[in-house]
């Protein structure tokens, strides 16, 4: 399997079929990554498919340095974050958001969805927990810890894409970890020791 640079290489130069590999192996983890810093299933589906097209769009300029998913999460995060500003000036959206009776517990529910049956049925509570306490972290630690934890991404590079130092990222990691495993350990499970 060609790695990320070359595929985007061969997209340089017009080939089709290595936009298809780089959507095919790029679209789950984007999702996911959505879900977890939207929690609305919908958004992230047009997130993901903004992010691949922007991908696309700018692969002319992406320099084959083997970072190509620091450079793509940080197109992702830019997207998601103008997304929100875009949001928080829609009148509708801020009436809705005022209702008092929106099904809070639909959002709950998404961690499950891309999971295989067995997965599902070993980790469905605590996927709910860790999305429900991922939603009380502040959106730098949010997008830190889902950035390392679910894209992968080594912490210099998740530096990267926050705009941020590496002392700074590893300090929202150590916050965001906590901050779960009291979560956590308050629904009773037992956190296990993170190694930084």
């Amino acid at each position: 399997m060609p790695d990320d640079d070359q595929l985007m290489i061969r997209i340089q130069g017009g080939d089709a079929t290595a936009f298809d590999l780089l959507v095919e192996r790029y679209e789950g983890p984007l999702m996911g990554f959505f879900i977890r810093n939207t929690r609305d299933r919908f958004l992230a589906e047009d997130l993901t498919q903004e992010t691949l097209l922007k991908v696309f769009d700018q692969s002319w300029n992406y320099l084959p340095s083997g970072r190509f998913r620091g450079w793509m999460y940080r197109i992702a995060r830019n997207l998601m974050i103008d997304d929100i500003r875009r949001r928080s000036h829609d009148a509708l959206i801020r009436s809705i958001k005022g209702q008092k009776d929106i099904d809070d517990d639909a959002l709950g529910r998404l961690a499950g969805e891309f999971l295989s049956p067995a997965e599902c049925a070993s980790s469905n509570e605590l996927s709910e927990l860790v999305d429900e306490a991922l939603a009380q972290l502040p959106e730098e630690q949010r997008v830190t810890f889902t950035l390392f934890h679910y894209a992968g991404l080594p912490l210099n590079e998740v530096a990267e894409i926050m705009k941020t130092k590496l002392p700074t990222c590893k300090s929202r990691l150590r916050l965001a970890r906590e901050k779960l495993g009291q979560f956590l350990n308050q629904k009773g499970f037992q956190a296990v020791p993170s190694e930084s």
